[in-house]
C-alpha cells in the first residue's frame, strides 16, 4: 500500500517526500479536535500518554459496533521517526511518530492503512497537545485528521465528527483512569 502520508515529517504543504496522492489527501483532510480537562500535571499527563498501550475498558456499544477493536500495539512511538503498529480486529495502521515536543505535543502520520475504518476513511495523522490549566491541570486536546469518500458531504460529515469524538472521549477517559488509579 502507497504511504498516505509525508515521508519526510515535513508539512505537507511543502510536499516535502510526497507523493501527488499524498498532497491531495492531505489538502483534502478532514480535522476533529476533542479536549478534556485533567486534574493532573502535564509531566503526570504526558509520561501516562507516552507509555499508555492499551485501552483496558472496552469502547462502547455504539463505537463496538462502527469501529474495528483494538487489539495491541506492537513497536515504539518514543522517538520522533518510530513506527508502531496498532493492530485491529481484521487489519492494522503503522503510525510514524513526526514531532515530539515532550509535555506539550505528540505528533504522527499514518504511514500505511491495511483496515477499514467507517466504510472508507482513510485516516492521515493526528496528535497530542497538552496545555497546562491555571489550576495546575492539564487539558488535553486529541486530533485525528482522515479523509472520507462518503457522499455527500453534508450528510456524512456530522455522523463522522461525531464517532470521531466519542472514540476520543473513550481514549481521554481511558486515560484519566490511568492517572487517577495511580
Amino acid at each position: 500500500m502507497r504511504p498516505l502520508a509525508p515521508q519526510s515529517g515535513m508539512h505537507p504543504a511543502d510536499g516535502g517526500g510526497m507523493d501527488s496522492l499524498a498532497v491531495a489527501l492531505a489538502a483534502s483532510a478532514t480535522t476533529i479536535v476533542t479536549r478534556m480537562n485533567f486534574t493532573a500535571a502535564p509531566g503526570q499527563v504526558w509520561d501516562v500518554l507516552m507509555f499508555y498501550e492499551e485501552i483496558e475498558v472496552p469502547p462502547p456499544m455504539l463505537l463496538r459496533l462502527l469501529l474495528p477493536l483494538p487489539i495491541r500495539t506492537e513497536g515504539s512511538k518514543r522517538a520522533v521517526g518510530d513506527v508502531a503498529t496498532c493492530v485491529y480486529q481484521g487489519g492494522h495502521l503503522r503510525k510514524r511518530v513526526t514531532h515530539i515536543d515532550p509535555c506539550n505535543y505528540y505528533g504522527f502520520e499514518v504511514v500505511e492503512q491495511h483496515l477499514a475504518v467507517g466504510n472508507g476513511l482513510l485516516l492521515t495523522g493526528g496528535c497530542y497537545t497538552l496545555r497546562e490549566l491555571p489550576s495546575r491541570g492539564t487539558e488535553v486536546a486529541v486530533t485525528t485528521r482522515y479523509v472520507s469518500r462518503k457522499r455527500p458531504d453534508w450528510l456524512w460529515q456530522p455522523i463522522e465528527a461525531a464517532v470521531c469524538h466519542m472514540f476520543h472521549r473513550h481514549l481521554l477517559n481511558s486515560m484519566r483512569r490511568k492517572i487517577e488509579s495511580g
